[in-house]
């Protein structure tokens, strides 16, 4: 009786999550818009949480990956190398070049944890960012920061994400074309964080997460499993930077400051670390409740006192500041954390 009513739940949620894009396009195509970054958030809170999360290495320089799978997708397909390569084939050269840049920041720091890994991972994303905005010259790599334009969007065969299509009566926008795909390749990097987080690797990534020199008595390479949790976290990344091009059709060095990092960790703390639903729950929370203090603080200052009296985006960062403090105060493991990482709190705690 369970099963069935497992499955009529998960049939509902499907038939929720086909229908949404066009509920939120009767508001405006901006809603389905942030939708989108939202799922964007997703997979790289996903991606994080390997590192951050299961194997308990904190990453303050997570945005590089993101920025190198964008730049990789950028090179490959627009005029600026005159190179126009499907997406199918630039994805997996973005993650495996990700992956590449995550085992590089990850060797020289095996043997660093807590705040001195924190420091290095922020140099890097650092690093990443700077070169990026001064890679021009002698010879322009990444046009420095006047950014790289006219991206390709993402194409199957006829249908070009960048523009509208009708289908059986409905009207396919670009967004709620790349909202399908999207939610596909979130679909998938979920199944693969599900049985990783069940697989030896996972209890691995745990056992150095909770000790790491009796991971390494019990007989764990705890060098090669901690390269490979920064090698599988940053060709999430990678993924997401090179959809996050496509989208966007532009990226500059202004899209990978050290802000993104900062929110996509809070995405993972919020959530609660090593939980994948908690990180999607966190993830989404901190996608939406700004946007929607954006649109709403607004016009409700206006109706109540005449005028605007407090800009919407220095509240819209209090109340995310207040909210990160409020958890850490009565939910230190986040909102919905995992079992293992509770009890760690509890006991550190007590």
């Amino acid at each position: 009786m369970s099963t069935t009513k497992e499955r009529f739940g998960l049939a509902l949620i499907a038939v929720a999550l086909i229908a949404l894009p066009f509920v939120l396009a009767s508001a405006g195509t901006a809603w389905v818009r942030i939708t989108n970054f939202a799922m964007l958030f997703v997979l790289l809170s996903l991606g994080l949480n390997i590192v951050v999360g299961f194997a308990g290495l904190l990453d303050l320089g997570y945005v590089a990956f993101y920025a190198v799978g964008a730049y990789v997708y950028a090179l490959l397909a627009s005029p600026h190398f005159g190179l126009h390569l499907p997406f199918w084939v630039i994805l997996p050269i973005g993650a495996a070049v990700a992956c590449i840049a995550g085992v590089i920041l990850g060797a020289p720091t095996l043997r660093l944890r807590g705040d001195y890994l924190a420091i290095v991972t922020l140099g890097f994303g650092e690093i990443v960012r700077i070169f990026m905005n001064n890679l021009s010259s002698p010879i322009n790599l990444t046009n420095g920061p006047k950014g790289i334009s006219r991206i390709d969007s993402f194409q199957i065969g006829p249908v070009n994400f960048a523009g509208s299509d009708t289908f059986a009566g409905l009207v396919f926008s670009g967004p709620i074309k790349y909202y399908y795909l999207l939610m596909l390749v979130l679909l998938g990097v979920i199944v693969i964080n599900r049985r990783l987080q069940d697989s030896r690797i996972g209890r691995a990534w745990v056992a150095i997460r909770e000790d790491e020199i009796a991971a390494k008595a019990s007989g764990i390479n705890t060098r090669n499993i901690k390269l490979l949790a920064f090698a599988m976290g940053a060709s999430f990344g990678g993924i997401a930077g090179g959809m996050f091009a496509a989208m966007q059709t532009f990226v500059s060095p202004e899209s990978f400051v050290l802000n993104e990092s900062i929110m996509v960790l809070s995405m993972v703390v919020l959530g609660g670390m090593g939980n994948i639903w908690g990180v999607i729950a966190g993830a989404v929370l901190l996608s939406f409740v700004p946007e929607l203090l954006r649109y709403t603080v607004e016009p409700a200052q206006i109706a109540l006192f005449g005028k605007l009296l407090i800009d919407p985006e220095v509240l819209r960062m209090l109340v995310f500041g207040a909210a990160l403090v409020l958890t850490m105060r009565f939910r230190p493991a986040g909102l919905w954390p995992e079992t293992r990482h509770r009890r760690e709190m509890n006991e550190n705690r007590a």
